[in-house]
């Protein structure tokens, strides 16, 4: 099992930046890619950016050359670096971590989401 907490949303004005942060314990070592997904009122979740064990990192068009995923390994943490935040931007934002379970398969686990509202 892998729990994962987030933080840091908040109010921001358009234009400015927000760090999110996660939090995972339990099984790290299970962990394959972790993710930051969004969701807006009456809208789907959308994935924001992914990055996997080996490093490698996926973003939405969206937001690309605006956010940044980043980890810190042994603080069992990841990040999400907004940049030049747009209304459009605002969301409950979701850790998400892919990992190895039973059976062959893959688990999903998902943090309580984090508000991020950009407005002036």
């Amino acid at each position: 099992q892998v729990q994962l907490v987030e933080s840091g949303g908040g109010l921001v004005q358009p234009g400015g930046s927000l760090r999110l942060s996660c939090a995972a314990s339990g099984s790290i070592s299970s962990i394959k890619s972790m993710g930051w997904y969004r969701q807006a009122p009456g809208k789907e979740r959308e994935l924001v950016a992914t990055i996997t064990s080996g490093g490698s990192t996926n973003y939405a068009d969206s937001v690309k050359g605006r956010f940044t995923i980043s980890t810190n390994n042994a603080k069992n943490m990841v990040y999400l670096q907004m940049n030049s935040l747009k209304a459009e931007d605002t969301a409950v934002y979701y850790c998400n971590a892919n990992a190895y379970g039973s059976n062959w398969s893959d688990d999903n686990y998902w943090g309580q989401g984090t508000q991020v509202t950009v407005s002036s």
